[in-house]
């Protein structure tokens, strides 16, 4: 069967979108493509974004999609080198929260925090990025006992640059049989600002408890998400070069998370990243690919459709290229 799908912002290139409901809205927070006219490479060089915009919509699969302007720019960012990739944002309190990767002046991505009054923007960079970060692709979930950031990406997202939270001298990719390599995940501070104990793996394991390997194709990549249906913690995340996006069901934010199937199948462009909301009784999987721009990797353009879930709590797979 067919679904439904629309896209979310034909106007401008967009992707990556990760996605809250805030005071009754949704808010969109993507990454902003723009045509630079780069040779893809496997260092990620032809996304070389430079600011975030934030939309919004109290419909996704009709209603008017706003664009409220740039929210966070490089210029902006005390400690910027290049690339703003993959962003997330939290609410706690009345301000908002936006966690952003982005290259320093060594090249090195870090992750940095952005502090707004509206969840909308604009947002107001911090001097430096969070002590002891790493990585990009980033995610929050709140819980009741705190707020949980997920990060991590291989490849150009630098991920296998690190073991145990330190540098190593030479990046390291296992291969083959060796266990996959895991994102992270680090509670935060009560001030949101920084993180509250040293990140932690996040395991995707097998029905039989073991990680799954390298070699696998449903194995992590990059794209953290993480959300709860029926008490049940769903880690989805993207494969990368098997170009699917895949998820696990665990017990607690930290896992570990049983791998139990394909969400989306690959859609036309290299890249899939996503998220997946609630929103008034209904379950939304917004994500992107690259048909407008004839298949161009680095021009992306958000769409959204419906999920649905089966009985056991599993997920229906949704075709990557029907409409």
């Amino acid at each position: 069967m067919k679904t439904t799908k629309r896209y979310l912002y034909p106007a401008d290139y967009m992707a990556d979108p990760s996605v809250h409901v805030f005071n009754g809205r949704i808010y969109i927070y993507p990454s902003h493509d723009w045509d630079c006219g780069q040779t893809e490479n496997d260092n990620g060089d032809q996304y070389v974004m430079k600011d975030y915009h934030v939309l919004s919509t109290d419909d996704p699969m009709n209603g008017e999609v706003i664009d409220h302007g740039r929210a966070l720019a490089l210029e902006d960012i005390p400690w910027a080198g290049r690339q703003l990739w993959d962003n997330d944002c939290a609410e706690k309190d009345g301000k908002y929260y936006m966690y952003f990767p982005m290259k320093d002046r060594n090249d090195i991505f870090r992750i940095g925090v952005a502090v707004a009054d509206r969840p909308e923007g604009p947002f107001v960079a911090q001097q430096d990025p969070i002590r002891g970060s790493y990585s990009m692709d980033i995610a929050v979930l709140k819980e009741d006992d705190g707020y949980y950031l997920y990060f991590g990406g291989i490849w150009g997202g630098q991920l296998q640059r690190y073991k145990d939270n330190k540098a190593l001298e030479s990046a390291y990719l296992p291969e083959g049989d060796e266990p996959a390599l895991p994102s992270r995940v680090a509670k935060l501070t009560d001030d949101m600002l920084q993180f509250a104990e040293e990140p932690k793996p996040v395991l995707v394991v097998d029905e039989d408890g073991n990680p799954l390997k390298a070699n696998d194709p449903h194995r992590f990549f990059e794209a953290s998400w993480v959300h709860k249906y029926n008490g049940k913690y769903y880690f989805s995340y993207s494969t990368g070069d098997s170009h699917l996006l895949c998820y696990a069901i665990g017990d607690n934010p930290y896992g570990p998370f049983t791998y139990k199937g394909v969400i989306l199948t690959p859609v036309i462009g290299w890249t899939t990243h996503h998220s997946i909301i609630e929103y008034k009784g209904k379950w939304y999987l917004f994500h992107h690919d690259s048909f407008p721009s004839g298949g161009t990797s680095w021009l992306r353009s958000l769409k959204v459709c419906e999920i649905t879930y089966n009985e056991d709590g599993t997920i229906n797979t949704i075709d990557g290229t029907d409409e």
